[in-house]
């Protein structure tokens, strides 16, 4: 029997970004636009059916990038981010068994965004944060945002970096579609998690926990290198233990976009199997080939188990 299936990057959207997300899928091939602008803001039925039809049990929610990173006035991020995890909760209590969500948070300001993932997980019921990236440039490095991990440790709830662009486009993918998902926002991501580490953080919040997707943003494959090249420099960061240390101990990564069975062995050989979990990024790709891909990957039926379900139900506290 297929094992159960928890898919951890799944987005959505709402009414207050449909501008945003019309001129992001007008920029894809026309197939793809059309699928995903029948599907991002469907929270119930044609979302559901294909979940069904794909052998996905359960969606956890995120707001779609840009989200509220791409606002730039701090108050009305606030709002949105308020009214977008609102909307996201009623569909979980709705469909409980179908559905969990992370929080958006306002890091614009950032006592807010500590305020709303207090209430997110608190009052909401929601299981950690996702965030899109840079908030007008801002990583969550930054010491402003540390009292944001402290809460996320206090709370034992992982915080989601996902893609965006950086705040200058890469020179190097000028003129070709390299910018985007295609490769600059793995490097994009893989590098704000490096700063994260490289800052200290998982030093001073040791319990505090990241997860990226689409199989570890290049990380799990360059960590001798990390390691060997950042010793090398004399103005390395005073952090106590190399950074691969940090990859494999607070990091958790998703299958999300990589149906791929060589990065998955080696994601898995680098992690170890508990700290891997299944994601399909929907509607930005299909369920099938991304549950076809976990059922036959040449791993155990007890790792596929980890991977598949587990984990999900491990890191974010939901119900087997």
């Amino acid at each position: 029997m297929p094992t159960r299936k928890i898919a951890l990057e799944e987005a959505f959207t709402t009414a207050a970004f449909k501008d945003r997300e019309d001129a992001m899928t007008a920029s894809l091939n026309p197939k793809w636009g059309i699928y995903i602008n029948e599907r991002l803001a469907d929270l119930a039925d044609r979302r559901l059916d294909d979940m069904d039809a794909g052998g996905i049990d359960m969606q956890v929610l995120s707001l779609t990038m840009p989200g509220i990173q791409g606002m730039t006035d701090a108050d009305e991020a606030i709002s949105a981010a308020k009214q977008a995890n609102d909307q996201v909760a009623e569909v979980v209590r709705d469909h409980p068994a179908r559905f969990a969500a992370f929080a958006a948070l306002p890091c614009q300001d950032p006592a807010a965004a500590v305020a709303e993932l207090d209430r997110a997980v608190h009052e909401l019921g929601l299981c950690g944060a996702l965030i899109n990236g840079h908030t007008n440039g801002a990583y969550l490095d930054g010491q402003e945002f540390w009292d944001l991990w402290a809460l996320s440790e206090s709370l034992q709830v992982p915080i989601y970096i996902h893609p965006t662009d950086p705040p200058t486009p890469f020179a190097c993918c000028t003129g070709y579609p390299l910018q985007g998902a295609t490769f600059g926002w793995a490097f994009e991501t893989g590098t704000h998690a490096l700063r994260i580490i490289l800052a200290g953080v998982f030093d001073r919040y040791p319990g505090a926990e990241l997860m990226i997707g689409h199989m570890g943003e290049f990380l799990p494959f360059s960590l001798m290198r990390i390691d060997d090249r950042y010793d090398f420099y004399q103005a390395r960061p005073g952090i106590t233990h190399p950074p691969s240390h940090y990859i494999k101990n607070n990091l958790l990564i998703t299958t999300s976009g990589v149906n791929d069975a060589e990065p998955l062995l080696c994601t898995m050989n680098v992690m170890g199997a508990d700290r891997v979990l299944f994601a399909v990024d929907y509607p930005y790709q299909y369920n099938e080939p991304a549950v076809e891909f976990i059922d036959t990957a040449p791993i155990s039926d007890y790792d596929r188990d980890l991977i598949c379900h587990r984990n999900a139900e491990r890191v974010l506290k939901l119900k087997g």
